[in-house]
């Protein structure tokens, strides 16, 4: 079974809820054309699976993909069963590697404080890209290497 594509975002600013795109274009060494967070360091691309955001949707339903300043969301794929250097395959040759679990929270995440809770910390990752290309909602996410305990929900 193959995960899926559910949104892709991206902002000009850094500190502010990205925006849901049609489709973004990823570039190798250097994350999404036109985002606040892409560069030449490890945090270039991160990623949100929908089944962490509908945990913070019970309480706020309104919740936009984009909230936690994610750039893509993904369906059907158990991302925390990631570790640090697992490669992520996106669409059509788009290549992640994994390179951070998790972060520290901003101390004004509005989720939290309507919350008391925010999933990007604990569930999110961010990747660097190894080879780029185009990427929309609904392009397949494939794990071209496993680890033994890796699973697809």
């Amino acid at each position: 079974m193959t995960g899926r594509v559910a949104a892709v975002c991206t902002s000009a600013k850094k500190g502010v809820v990205k925006e849901p795109l049609a489709s973004v274009e990823l570039v190798a060494g250097h994350g999404l054309d036109g985002d606040a967070h892409a560069g030449n360091w490890h945090r270039q691309v991160s990623l949100l699976a929908t089944e962490s955001i509908e945990k913070i949707r019970k309480i706020i339903p309104e919740l936009k993909d984009g909230a936690f300043a994610e750039n893509i969301v993904t369906e059907g794929v158990d991302l925390l069963s990631l570790g640090l250097g697992d490669r992520i395959e996106l669409g059509d040759g788009i290549t992640l590697e994994v390179t951070q679990i998790g972060k520290e929270c901003h101390n004004s995440c509005a989720i939290k404080e309507q919350t008391g809770d925010c999933v990007m910390p604990r569930e999110g990752i961010f990747c660097r890209v190894l080879a780029g290309g185009t990427l929309k909602k609904g392009d397949p996410v494939r794990i071209p290497h496993k680890r033994p305990d890796f699973k697809l929900v």
